[in-house]
């Protein structure tokens, strides 16, 4: 097994005074590409924030590229896709602006250089959005504005790619192009953690599924076949048109 680039061992968080995580173990390989899935509440973002240090952790411990996430500071090594927010949050911007941002991790500095430049554009071609370079956010459909978001995650050329629900509320036209980014950076070697509802058309990249619920890891391993909540492990329900009093129907790889 190649080196962890993520670990995370007894890591539990709290928002406010609610636990979120209870304690939860989760290791990512070099070269995996990991999903996150669970019900909402379950402790999905939060353990992804945890990882980059935006909700603090109130036990274990967390590791980035085998150190510990307190004294990490090589951050361009990792790009981040935030859940769905607008590219520019609220202030006038062009795509390449946005774009160029998610490059000043690289830039000498704070001045982007040729080889800067040349990462932007490339990543905005990766997302299928070059024909918009100029163009202002606020002009962008959902789907662009999530394009131009990877873009920015992929323009600091990171080993570690960690996205909290890139295909919610994206229309499939551009969940197919995410998907064939994501496709891309794959194969040039990129560890992916990927926090998502369904895998949808994800599904072909995912090796590992880590299903949350309440909090604790419910299962690790393959993912389940289907898509959607009623495909998790442990998921009961009873279908409309079984007999009355039927057993609940249980789904899923823990059954």
């Amino acid at each position: 097994m190649s080196e962890p680039v993520i670990r995370l061992r007894g890591v539990r968080a709290d928002l406010g005074s609610r636990p979120v995580l209870r304690g939860i173990d989760l290791t990512v390989h070099r070269g995996e590409v990991v999903a996150l899935l669970g019900a909402n509440g379950s402790g999905k973002s939060t353990a992804v924030r945890s990882i980059i240090g935006q909700v603090a952790a109130s036990a274990g411990e967390i590791e980035l590229f085998g150190t510990p996430r307190r004294g990490f500071r090589d951050w361009r090594r990792i790009g981040y896709v935030p859940q769905r927010t607008t590219a520019a949050g609220g202030v006038p911007a062009t795509v390449t602006e946005v774009v160029s941002s998610g490059r000043l991790s690289r830039a000498r500095f704070g001045v982007l250089r040729k080889a800067d430049h040349e990462a932007v554009r490339h990543a905005l071609e990766l997302v299928g959005m070059a024909d918009r370079a100029k163009d202002s956010v606020n002009a962008l459909s959902g789907g662009q504005h999530q394009r131009v978001l990877i873009a920015r995650a992929l323009a600091s050329e990171p080993e570690l790619l960690i996205m909290d629900e890139p295909m919610a509320g994206v229309d499939l036209a551009s969940q197919e192009v995410l998907a064939r980014t994501l496709e891309r950076q794959v194969a040039a070697g990129a560890t992916v953690l990927l926090v998502l509802h369904e895998l949808g058309p994800l599904e072909p990249l995912i090796d590992r599924a880590v299903v949350l619920r309440d909090g604790c890891v419910l299962h690790d391993g393959p993912p389940p076949r289907a898509v959607g909540q009623h495909a998790l492990p442990g998921h009961d329900h009873v279908h409309p048109h079984d007999a009355a009093g039927a057993e609940p129907i249980r789904t899923g790889l823990l059954s």
